[in-house]
């Protein structure tokens, strides 16, 4: 008899084996109920991404890593997850798994460029990283990395290594003004007048947004000689900055090193004016002005005897011929590193006498004036070299004393005007160096009108960046 229906009863558990049936003898649609219960089968659960999930249950599949919020101090990774890690407020440890299966998986990101200030460690757990029993240490910026492991021989390997700085697309400053000429990857704006710095780009990436620059006042000039030598006219603020962006040139003694960080902007640029010389008193030069840098013009020298002495400035003017008058301060106002130096003063104990043969020199940039000594005037005041341009230049000499005698004030290195006997014209300073101007002296005799004090030199601005 053939046997068509089996009820629930009728055959005990386990005792009909797979090969009891021949093949194609059983299918669905001969089962009452075809719903086969998870406990009756050989496994009850499977695992997704290092998480076992029971049959029947419900999960949910992430591609690629499951981003987890902002980490800020150590912690222990877990596979199948991705961690932002911020070392703004120190180094950070990730601890890996204590264990692991091939295929499993961790992303790292540096969260706020930290990475080389404050290093990323990964410490292996009981694992080998890239085959060696040693932690890893991380210290770029901006690094991205996963690792994946594969085996006990290997551990975990980096299965990706991005560094965001080295792709980033590298911009540097574009800009225009002045009269600009280049020095190999730098770029020069050099301003002889008045105009303006327009920067239409600011760096990024490897370019930097720092720039390095000169800004020299103009210089004093020197006044009229009326029975005493006029004294030297002061140079003009000398002011340099000189970072570690722009380039190996040789920066001035007075440098900084802290330069003017750009932004997208015009930059109005001020040259200062020489101050004028004789037939009447000597003035002081004008302000040269790039952003938050002014350099202030220089003392003008004295003259007409004994009114005044010398004048401050960014350096002082030497004093007039009269005895014991000083001559005027330098570095006014006062910046740091200082911008100029004091003019030298007047042979002699104060008094009312006069000597015509002892007026100082004003002071420049590198030294102050040097005081009269009869029979001579004083010399200018140094100035100081820098190679900001590509080619060493040097700028901001004080102007020599006048005097009746024939030795004269010599002007100091840089442009400064020699000074000027009897009645003749003092120098004056060279343009664009902000020198100042020489003094003049009388003739021989019991006094008299002298001559004509030299104008101080106009200043200049200079800007230097990287453009390449």
């Amino acid at each position: 008899m053939t046997i068509n229906k089996v009820g629930s009863k009728g055959i005990a558990d386990g005792s009909v084996a797979t090969a009891d049936f021949a093949p194609g003898t059983v299918t669905s649609a001969k089962l009452t109920n075809a719903t086969v219960e998870n406990a009756k089968l050989s496994n009850s659960s499977f695992t997704l991404s290092g998480t076992s999930i029971s049959l029947g249950a419900s999960a949910t599949a992430t591609v690629g890593a499951s981003w987890q919020s902002i980490q800020t101090s150590s912690f222990t990774a877990v596979s199948g997850k991705g961690y932002f890690i911020d070392t703004t407020s120190g180094v950070i440890t990730v601890t890996l798994p204590a264990s692991a299966s091939i295929g499993d998986f961790i992303a790292i990101k540096d969260y706020a460029g930290t990475f080389a200030t404050n290093n990323l460690t990964i410490a292996r757990n009981g694992h080998n990283i890239q085959g060696v029993a040693n932690d890893s240490l991380i210290t770029t910026n901006r690094a991205s990395l996963v690792l994946v492991y594969v085996d006990s021989t290997k551990g975990w390997l980096y299965w990706e290594e991005h560094n965001v700085a080295d792709l980033e697309k590298t911009l540097y400053i574009t800009a225009t003004g002045g009269t600009i000429t280049t020095s190999g990857d730098f770029k020069i704006h050099t301003f002889t007048g008045d105009g303006c710095f327009v920067v239409s780009q600011t760096g990024a990436g490897a370019g930097p947004s720092v720039v390095d620059y000169l800004v020299v006042g103009g210089g004093g000039g020197a006044g009229y000689a009326q029975n005493r030598s006029s004294g030297g006219g002061g140079a003009g603020g000398f002011r340099e900055a000189k970072t570690g962006n722009n380039g190996t040139h040789t920066a001035s003694p007075l440098a900084t090193p802290t330069g003017i960080t750009l932004s997208t902007q015009t930059y109005p640029v001020t040259v200062g004016a020489g101050g004028s010389g004789g037939p009447s008193f000597g003035s002081s030069g004008s302000n040269s002005i790039f952003s938050s840098i002014t350099s202030a013009g220089g003392g003008p020298g004295g003259s007409r005897g004994c009114f005044p002495g010398g004048l401050p400035g960014g350096s002082g003017g030497g004093s007039g011929g009269c005895n014991g008058w000083p001559g005027g301060t330098g570095n006014q106002p006062p910046v740091s590193p200082p911008q100029g130096n004091p003019g030298g003063s007047a042979f002699g104990a104060p008094g009312p006498s006069y000597n015509p043969n002892a007026s100082g020199g004003g002071g420049g940039a590198g030294s102050s004036g040097t005081n009269g000594s009869s029979p001579s005037a004083g010399a200018g005041g140094a100035g100081v070299t820098t190679s900001i341009n590509g080619s060493p230049v040097t700028r901001a000499g004080g102007g020599g004393g006048g005097t009746q005698a024939a030795s004269v004030g010599s002007g100091g290195s840089g442009g400064g005007g020699a000074g000027a006997t009897n009645n003749g014209t003092g120098g004056s300073g060279t343009a664009n160096t902000g020198s100042g101007g020489g003094g003049t002296g009388i003739p021989p005799g019991p006094g008299g009108a002298g001559g004509v004090g030299g104008a101080g030199g106009k200043g200049i601005v200079i800007i230097r960046y990287k453009y390449q």
